[in-house]
């Protein structure tokens, strides 16, 4: 993979999850999904290794919705939407503890969707902080907030100490490839609303049909 192609870009994850939305906004593109999470990956790879505990496992979760959407039942997962309905219908998903199909797209997006809010709470941090808060509280209240609460012990106190290094506010806008730290707030304005849509679409259809706990 180029440089290029590793190099992050808040424009192209803001196409992407703006992309994600079909219908008026009643069902989520997964292909488009994937691709905004891609972005997300290079985000927290280009600070380093401070994340890693979050993006190594993403880029899992990524291959193998990527796989479903590539396999002969590939048009099923065209949307959350259909994803859901099909796996259900066809007993894919373990509703009550870890089996063979442990793997299911609904369980893989499902671990997605809760390192999203992580996410979408620090970037909304970020955009909304002073020139000097500090990102290391940022984060780590955004992840007390979200994925905190599905991690181990050891896995909290791991990142909590990782976020320490992060690094200042505006080493963090420089990172997006934008352009002035106000360009990159007024852009984050305009993201994140979409992220959030995207987000809220799939904790409702998740709560709908009971599958937010999935183990």
């Amino acid at each position: 993979m180029s440089s290029t192609e590793d190099k992050f870009s808040l424009k192209e994850v803001l196409d992407s999850f703006k992309c994600c939305l079909v219908d008026d906004d009643q069902d989520v593109l997964v292909e488009h999904y994937l691709n905004g999470w891609k972005g997300l990956v290079r985000f927290m790879n280009s600070l380093g290794n401070i994340f890693s505990f979050v993006s190594k496992d993403a880029v899992s979760k990524i291959q193998i919705m990527e796989s479903y959407l590539g396999g002969t039942n590939g048009e099923r997962y065209r949307t959350l939407q259909s994803m859901v309905e099909y796996e259900l219908s066809a007993d894919l998903v373990d509703l009550n503890k870890r089996s063979s199909n442990s793997d299911s797209g609904c369980r893989t997006i499902l671990r997605l969707h809760r390192a999203l809010r992580w996410l979408q709470l620090f970037l909304e941090k970020l955009r909304t902080s002073s020139e000097d808060s500090k990102t290391s509280t940022l984060c780590a209240e955004a992840y007390n907030d979200s994925l905190a609460n599905y991690h181990p012990w050891i896995i909290r106190k791991t990142a909590t100490v990782a976020f320490l290094a992060l690094p200042a506010r505006n080493t963090f806008f420089q990172v997006m490839n934008v352009g002035t730290t106000e360009e990159v707030v007024a852009m984050l304005g305009e993201s994140m609303p979409y992220v959030t849509q995207v987000y809220d679409f799939t904790q409702e259809l998740y709560t709908q049909h009971n599958l937010l706990d999935l183990p």
